[in-house]
């Protein structure tokens, strides 16, 4: 098993995801709502989100095949497309995005907190499984063709979902905790994080087309 390989997939996948981030909008978009209501609803966006990304792992660099773009070119542009995220992330531009994508479905929370249903969207999509969740494990994919890298694409999928589930459960304790200055402060260290890998990303690419030395 390729250690080096699974904790910079987790960390990809954890900062892209961010589900520190997305708790106090999960809390927000059920708010009202029982705690049993809660849970089924943070269980289909994950089970949804999960499918969406297995199918990109599966199947995203055949598609890219089809349409005659290499790996290495999809790399570079996945590569840039994170970088911006982490530039949102480190200027809060994102969790404004993410916010007033999430207005709609909260004031469809708010006229009918026991019927409404965000589970599809926002949550499912674009929060979790948005671009850069996509591009994230098409990239990844790539890095370790075959069987035993998607196994191990889909483990980390797994694993970072399923703190989106468990965070989800504690969405109103968190925020509480946390408080805003605290999201926002570890969605920039986040940030960080991302813009270096994001960056290692471009620099594989451009290793791959031969115009960087490894």
């Amino acid at each position: 098993m390729d250690t080096a390989f699974l904790i910079t997939a987790f960390v990809t996948l954890f900062v892209i995801i961010d589900p520190i981030g997305l708790t106090p909008l999960f809390a927000a978009l059920t708010q009202g709502q029982s705690a049993r209501k809660r849970r089924e609803i943070a269980a289909r966006a994950c089970l949804i989100a999960f499918a969406i990304l297995a199918v990109f792992a599966l199947f995203g660099e055949q598609v890219l095949g089809f349409i005659g773009i290499s790996m290495p070119a999809f790399r570079i542009a996945g590569g840039l497309l994170l970088f911006l995220t982490a530039l949102d992330m480190l200027f809060e531009r994102r969790g404004k995005r993410r916010e007033s994508t999430s207005e709609e479905a909260e004031a469809e929370v708010e006229a009918d907190p026991e019927e409404a249903d965000p589970s599809v969207f926002p949550m499912a999509i674009p929060l979790i499984a948005g671009p850069g969740a996509i591009a994230s494990v098409i990239l990844l994919a790539g890095q370790h063709p075959g069987l035993t890298g998607l196994l191990l694409v889909l483990a980390v999928v797994l694993a970072v979902l399923v703190l989106v589930f468990a965070l989800a459960l504690t969405a109103g304790l968190m925020e509480r905790a946390l408080g805003r200055v605290g999201i926002n402060v570890v969605t920039r260290l986040l940030g960080m994080l991302l813009a270096a890998l994001s960056v290692q990303f471009v620099l594989e690419g451009l290793r791959d087309f031969g115009f960087a030395a490894s």
